[in-house]
């Protein structure tokens, strides 16, 4: 399956700034039908047509599952980035239209579960907006826990806490208040499913507590889409199609190959569905392994790839495409 073989032309119908680092934008489609349903945790892939590059770039979708008028996303701007939050923030104006791809979810909820405990950091705080919707119609019970940088930075924290004041819990970090997540954890009813989406160290840190607290793997969830880095550029051969391509400063692997019209599957774009993986069938140099798909042994042994994020430096890279 790939994301981006069904594509939807949408019209920018709001741009809100929320705080001075995340702008939300909504989408309605130019045909005036109805968006195709979702469920909470589903992410969409917007294509920016930025100058000589087509970025297509994840973002989660915020807004009612139940809602199919419009679409909705939170974009936080990221100076260092590779110009595609600033694209979204500077470029993107109202009744601007844009090619968005039909929603995937790899951050699904497990309805199966009695209890859904979110531990959000920073923008990861939008997936959870629209499952806390869905589990608004299922009356389903849930418990979120949301770190901030500060309060001014607390996107979406205000409203939480005021519709939901018994099951939301805020920490900002500018007051040194922080989540106790082993007590947290332990006090957790049977049948519990925790999720997380957030920086990477947040992830790391309560997925790891939770395993080692005795949590089974399948009750632990996260997400985190990671930004292809910018980097040195590289060249790279491609064995099945027979071309050689450029892969620029500001460009990812991914990206330059669908540049040279070659058909590359996706899903995420943010190295953690595994869909884009690639064979490597020569490689003199080094692999910028940057996803967290591959195993150790395929990193080590530079057997394989992950185009949507990785980057490559040395004399020769040959991939299977």
């Amino acid at each position: 399956m790939t994301a981006g073989k069904n594509k939807i032309l949408v019209k920018v119908v709001e741009i809100s700034k929320v705080n001075d680092l995340v702008t939300r934008f909504s989408f309605e489609r130019i045909d005036g039908a109805l968006f195709p349903t979702f469920s909470g945790g589903a992410h969409i892939v917007i294509e920016m047509k930025d100058g000589e590059i087509n970025r297509l770039n994840p973002y989660s979708l915020m807004s009612d599952p139940m809602d199919q008028s419009r679409y909705s996303i939170s974009v936080r701007r990221d100076d260092n980035g590779r110009g595609g939050s600033l694209f979204m923030h500077r470029k993107v104006k109202l009744d601007d239209e844009m090619v968005i791809s039909y929603p995937v979810n790899l951050f699904a909820m497990d309805l199966r579960a009695s209890k859904h405990l979110m531990i959000a950091g920073g923008i990861g705080i939008t997936p959870f907006l629209a499952q806390i919707k869905q589990l608004g119609t299922l009356q389903g019970h849930f418990e979120l826990h949301y770190s901030c940088r500060s309060r001014a930075l607390g996107a979406y924290a205000e409203a939480l806490t005021d519709h939901y004041p018994n099951n939301v819990h805020v920490y900002f970090d500018d007051q040194k208040q922080t989540i106790d997540l082993v007590n947290l954890l332990k006090g957790q009813p049977l049948g519990t499913h925790v999720y997380i989406c957030g920086p990477k160290g947040m992830i790391d840190w309560v997925r790891n507590t939770a395993f080692e607290m005795g949590w089974p793997h399948e009750t632990v969830h996260h997400e985190e889409f990671l930004a292809p880095p910018s980097g040195e550029a590289f060249t790279v051969n491609l064995a099945t199609s027979q071309k050689t391509i450029e892969v620029g400063e500001q460009q990812s692997l991914l990206e330059a190959i669908e540049a040279a019209g070659i058909d590359a599957p996706y899903l995420c774009r943010g190295g953690a569905c595994g869909q884009c993986e690639t064979r490597v069938l020569e490689c003199d140099g080094d692999i910028q392994h940057n996803d967290h798909w591959l195993d150790d042994e395929q990193k080590v042994g530079k057997t394989h790839i992950m185009p949507c994020v990785s980057r490559f430096a040395g004399r020769n890279l040959v991939l299977d495409r």
